[in-house]
C-alpha cells in the first residue's frame, strides 16, 4: 500500500496558529505586510517531531513552510507535509494499511497537526495535492529464506532506468539494494536489518524516523523462521508520477484520496518488479550440473544454435557467475555498447529447460496484495 506521501497545503486551506513551533519562527512568513514577505521569501521554516518523541511512541509529519510555485503555477506560501501513513496509524510500518483507513487517516493526520500548530480539516486533507508517494509491500519469508538471498538475486539484473541519471546502492553488506534515479527510487531491503542499523546509526538505515520502532527488535530477535523482505517505489516528483500512470493507464487525480488505492499501489510495485526479473540473465536461473550438460540441453532446446553461439552461452554464463551484469558490462561491453547489447538480445533468445524463478515469492505476495497485520505497536 502507501508509506511515505508528501501532501501541499496552499494558503487558504491551512492556518498556523503557533509559528513559534517552526524553526525558524514562521511569523516572518506569515506577515500581512507585502516588503516583508519579499524580504522573507528566501526563508525555510520546519518542524519535525524530536528523537525523544519518537522513542516514546508518539509520530509526528515532517512540516515545511516556504515560498514555492504550486501545482497551479503560483508562486504561494506552501505548507509540505510528509509522512509515514502507517507509522501515524500504527506506530510502525511493519503492519499494512488498507483501504477502509482512509477516513481514520486523515482525521488522524488533521489532529496530529492541530498539535504542531497548524489547523487544517480532514477533508481539506482528503483532496490536497501529492507532490511525492511511495508504494511498498513487506514481503514475509516464514520458509526459511532470507532478504538476503532475494537481494543478492536482484544485484544480478541489468536494469537501465533510462530517461534520469542513475545510480545502484548495494549496502549495509548486502541487505539492501537500490536504483536511485532523479525522480523515483526502487528499493529491496531486509526490514528487520534494517532496524538493528538504525539502531547503529540512523544513517545507515534505508527508513526515517526508525527511532519509533527501535521497541520492535527485541521481540523480532526471538522469531523462529520469520523474515521480512521490503519492496518500495519511491516517486518523488509530481512529473514522474504522471509519467508512470500514462504509461500504465491509470487514471487518477493526483490527490491523496485518489492515490490511496491498493489497485494503484499493486500496479506499480508489479510494474517495477516485471522490469527487473526482464532485465535478468534467464541464463541465471538454469542451473546445469557441469558444462557438458549445460552444452547438452542449449543444443537439445535450440536445434537451430550454431557450435559458436552455444560456447559463447557457454562463456556467458560463466562470466555471469564471476560478476554481476551491470559489472561486466564496465569490463566488456563499455567500448562497444551495440555489441554488448546484441549480446544480451542474443541470450534472451535462447529457449532454456524449466527453470526456477527467484523471484516467485516476491511476485505471488505482491500479486495477492494481502495486507500484512503482524505486529502490534505502541499506537496500536
Amino acid at each position: 500500500m502507501i508509506d511515505t506521501i508528501v501532501l501541499s497545503l496552499t494558503p487558504d486551506t491551512y492556518q498556523i496558529s503557533e509559528p513559534d513551533k517552526f524553526k525558524p519562527s514562521a511569523r516572518a512568513l506569515l506577515s500581512q505586510n507585502k516588503e516583508a514577505r519579499m524580504h522573507y521569501s528566501s526563508i525555510i521554516s520546519k518542524q519535525n517531531g524530536t528523537k525523544k518523541e519518537l522513542l516514546k511512541g508518539i509520530y509526528k509529519p515532517h512540516l515545511t513552510l516556504a515560498y514555492h510555485r504550486g501545482v497551479h503555477g503560483a508562486i504561494e506560501l506552501l505548507l509540505k507535509v510528509e509522512l509515514s501513513l502507517p507509522k501515524l496509524l500504527y506506530g510502525n510500518n511493519f503492519n499494512e494499511l488498507q483501504y477502509k483507513d482512509f477516513k481514520t487517516i486523515t482525521n488522524k493526520l488533521a489532529a496530529t497537526l492541530a498539535t504542531m500548530g497548524v489547523i487544517v480539516t480532514a477533508q481539506t486533507l482528503t483532496h490536497a495535492p501529492v507532490l511525492a508517494i511511495h508504494y511498498s509491500k513487506n514481503i514475509p519469508l516464514t520458509d526459511g529464506s532470507t532478504p538476503y538471498h532475494y537481494i543478492s538475486k536482484i544485484k544480478e539484473a541489468n536494469v537501465r532506468l533510462s530517461l534520469d541519471t542513475n545510480q545502484t546502492d548495494y549496502r549495509n553488506e548486502g541487505h539492501s539494494y537500490k536504483w536511485h534515479c532523479n525522480s523515483y527510487e526502487v528499493v529491496f531491503y531486509d526490514k528487520i536489518k534494517d532496524l538493528e542499523k538504525a539502531k547503529q546509526s540512523s544513517k545507515r538505515a534505508m527508513e526515517k524516523d526508525n527511532e519509533l520502532q527501535q521497541h520492535l527488535f527485541k521481540k523480532f530477535q526471538k522469531r523462529h523462521k520469520l523474515e521480512f523482505l521490503r519492496m518500495e517505489v519511491r516517486l518523488n516528483k509530481r512529473v514522474k508520477i504522471k509519467q508512470l500512470f500514462k504509461t500504465l493507464n491509470i487514471a487518477a487525480n493526483l490527490t491523496f484520496k485518489k492515490l490511496f488505492k491498493p489497485a494503484i499501489a499493486r500496479k506499480v510495485l508489479l510494474h517495477y518488479l516485471d522490469q527487473l526479473e526482464r532485465n535478468r540473465s534467464p541464463l541465471l536461473n538454469f542451473k546445469a550440473v557441469d558444462d557438458k550438460a549445460f552444452l547438452a540441453q542449449i543444443s537439445f532446446n535450440n536445434p537451430t544454435i550454431t557450435p559458436k553461439q552455444a560456447m559463447m552461452m557457454l562463456g556467458f554464463k560463466r562470466a555471469l557467475e564471476a560478476a554481476p551484469l551491470r559489472e561486466l558490462k564496465t569490463i566488456i561491453g563499455k567500448n562497444k555498447p551495440q555489441s554488448w547489447y546484441r549480446l544480451i538480445n542474443d541470450t534472451n533468445k535462447i529457449t532454456l529447460p524449466m527453470m526456477h524463478n527467484p523471484f516467485k515469492e516476491i511476485r505471488k505476495c505482491i500479486e495477492k496484495f494481502k495486507t500484512n497485520k503482524l505486529i502490534k505497536g505502541k499506537n496500536s
